[in-house]
């Protein structure tokens, strides 16, 4: 009824012919699908029979083996240490569909399924956890929203819905370092407010990131992060950070202006994974504290390469929504863990206050997994950016000289035949530019 209420009063607005012809577009979304192009859609609750996605878009021809996408669903799966929820789970992947006998996909939707093979929901059914909304947990938002909600386990608001992102994060990883040698890889940087020091974005590793349990490749800062969540685990508490996630060797030309923005859609990706809280790009709140003149990256040509470069990196690898050629890097904040082993007051689904302690099988800090779930979402925007990139930009091989064209941009451009001549070292002064912008 209300549905009719509203396309009626957009019909008064717009006129017949135009609500038509929205009408046959129309597509009621309901949040379990992400990208335009590189497209994945995720199914399947925390308790249920399992978890999986189905990634629509991939292009043909990829060579990619189970082994592969098994690789980064290890470094997500629970019970990897004591940090970690205990549950007990292999997370081994299925591949169902999209790969070709020779071990390439074929340009069909690609289907992948983890099994729950360890799921407790006697932790949540049988006892006031069943009735009970935990503080801060999607338990009544879930509710509000549907009017019935998955008790065992939270449901598509746990944690393990993220197998399915993972899973197509490892096959978009695979692709962006097939055509560009791109590399992400993500870090925790603070616990609470103990922050990892000395870590060069450039050169950081992931053998170096995996080297502790906390993944913080700062091993002085790793300990303190240990013994901090150490102290809070064992009260029955949580605790929460920041991932930090670098993306190299990324062509500049990534994103579009206004509301397709490369940080926004960055944004949305992060913020949707559970527990986030928190983004920034490049310099983020702390550019804040700056002048245009210490915050901005200036420009030099590289005397290799003959590209053109920024000599500081506080643009975080975009400007104006679009890629620079410089390392991305993004910052995501998580919160405390909802589900703690203390008592909270909060109210049951009827309406009626009581204190609640949380049981079942949590981890006292989600950053360590997070990691993974930040690399993927970060991969799978940047490789559904690429694909649109090629669409619009790049269909037509650009036929100018190279003199008339702009002079390459990035880490890994390069001008043939090396810096135009006499682009280095200019003698002749400032040059001019009267602005008059809005």
């Amino acid at each position: 009824m209300k549905f009719s209420i509203a396309v009626a009063a957009l019909a008064s607005i717009l006129g017949p012919s135009t609500i038509n012809a929205y009408m046959t577009s129309l597509k009621m979304g309901t949040g379990n699908t992400f990208g335009r192009v590189f497209r994945i859609s995720t199914w399947g609750e925390s308790h249920g029979g399992g978890v999986g996605v189905t990634l629509d878009g991939c292009p043909p021809r990829i060579p990619l083996t189970r082994e592969e996408i098994q690789v980064d669903l290890d470094r997500r799966r629970p019970g990897q240490s004591r940090i970690t929820t205990p549950r007990n789970e292999a997370d081994a992947v299925e591949i169902l569909s999209g790969i070709g006998a020779e071990g390439t996909t074929v340009g069909t939707p690609i289907a992948m399924l983890v099994r729950n093979k360890d799921q407790r929901s006697s932790d949540y059914l049988d006892n006031d956890m069943n009735v009970a909304y935990r503080p801060s947990h999607a338990d009544a938002t879930y509710d509000a929203k549907y009017g019935v909600r998955a008790v065992a386990g939270g449901g598509r608001s746990s944690a393990r819905e993220t197998i399915g992102r993972v899973a197509a994060g490892a096959v978009a990883r695979k692709i962006l370092k097939m055509y560009n040698n791109i590399e992400i890889v993500g870090y925790v940087s603070k616990v609470q407010d103990i922050c990892a020091e000395n870590i060069d974005d450039d050169l950081v590793t992931q053998e170096q990131v995996d080297s502790n349990i906390v993944r913080c490749p700062d091993e002085a800062s790793a300990e303190k992060m240990l013994k901090r969540i150490d102290e809070i685990r064992t009260s029955g508490n949580s605790i929460g950070g920041v991932v930090t996630c670098v993306a190299r060797n990324v062509p500049a030309g990534l994103g579009s202006p206004v509301f397709d923005k490369l940080e926004a859609d960055l944004a949305k990706a992060c913020m949707s994974i559970p527990a986030a809280k928190g983004f920034e790009s490049g310099s983020g709140f702390d550019g804040t504290l700056l002048t245009g003149k210490d915050h901005n990256d200036e420009f030099y040509i590289d005397p290799v390469t003959g590209a053109t470069r920024t000599r500081t990196n506080r643009s975080g690898g975009i400007q104006g929504g679009i890629s620079n050629g410089e390392n991305i890097v993004v910052r995501v904040a998580f919160k405390p863990t909802s589900t703690i082993g203390q008592i909270q007051n909060t109210v049951t689904r009827d309406g009626k206050e009581v204190q609640l302690r949380g049981k079942g099988r949590h981890d006292p800090c989600v950053l360590p997994r997070a990691i993974p779930m930040v690399e993927a979402m970060v991969a799978l925007t940047l490789v559904d950016a690429l694909m649109m990139q090629t669409a619009q930009c790049e269909l037509f091989e650009n036929e100018s000289s190279i003199d008339d064209r702009p002079n390459p941009i990035g880490v890994t451009a390069e001008r043939p035949g090396g810096p135009k001549e006499g682009a280095l070292h200019s003698a002749s002064g400032p040059v001019g530019l009267r602005v008059d912008e809005e």
